[in-house]
């Protein structure tokens, strides 16, 4: 009888067992950036991985397991890095406005691809645009924290500006970083291929100024924001 694998029989040499994890983890990320979480079956990813199903089932436990790993590889060095630049925020000469670089610091370190390359940068996109309940999940998990102090420091900044105008700014923010990250290539089309959102240096030197500009416009009055407002708008241009 021919004895099993140490990984395949459920124990993990090392160092053997740790490059089969990270094998899977790599050809995961890739897999599901590709063809979304839903669109790749957990053996698809063992098999390009050189691995098999005992392995993942091993290290994992199962796909949704192994989205969790790999998400957490990833998404703790961003966040990491933005609370490292929040950090480094402050006026002085020769430094750009203060607004700016808080909002640098939150888009930069998850559009540049530091921390899991190009390839995370569209699983994020998927995930942000697929919104399952496992995806808000993971983001309160590895984002709220910092997320929340972004907001504070954003508060800081802009002490004049109410705090319902900062939320729905701060929601502009996410939806232009998560329409960016997704890149769906409407814009691309459009534009024939003039703006490319892919380009994270053209992508951010544009987002930072215009978000900047975003903050800092005039507060809007609630009764111009309410649903019932803009309702009486379209039933008087009728």
């Amino acid at each position: 009888m021919t004895a099993l694998p140490l990984e395949d029989a459920g124990v993990a040499p090392e160092p053997r067992g740790e490059a089969t994890r990270q094998r899977i983890l790599d050809a995961a990320v890739r897999l599901f950036s590709e063809h979304g979480i839903n669109g790749v079956s957990l053996r698809t990813i063992t098999a390009e991985a050189g691995a098999n199903s005992a392995a993942a089932n091993y290290h994992f436990g199962s796909k949704k397991g192994l989205l969790e790993a790999v998400f957490e590889r990833h998404a703790s060095g961003i966040a990491a890095e933005r609370e490292a630049l929040l950090a480094d925020c402050h006026d002085a000469p020769g430094r750009p406005p203060l607004l700016e670089q808080i909002i640098a610091a939150f888009l930069e370190p998850g559009m540049r691809g530091a921390h899991g390359g190009a390839t995370f940068v569209r699983l994020r996109g998927r995930m942000l645009a697929e919104s399952s309940d496992q995806t808000r999940e993971l983001y309160a998990l590895h984002f709220n924290d910092s997320s929340s102090r972004f907001l504070e420091a954003l508060g800081q900044a802009l002490p004049d500006l109410p705090a319902h105008d900062l939320h729905w700014r701060f929601h502009m923010l996410l939806g232009s970083m998560v329409y960016t990250l997704a890149n769906p290539g409407r814009i691309q089309i459009l534009t024939g291929q003039a703006c490319d959102p892919s380009d994270p240096d053209a992508a951010l030197g544009y987002l930072v100024p215009m978000l900047a500009q975003m903050f800092r416009g005039e507060p809007i009055p609630r009764s111009a924001a309410t649903s019932t407002g803009m309702y009486a708008i379209h039933q008087t241009n009728r």
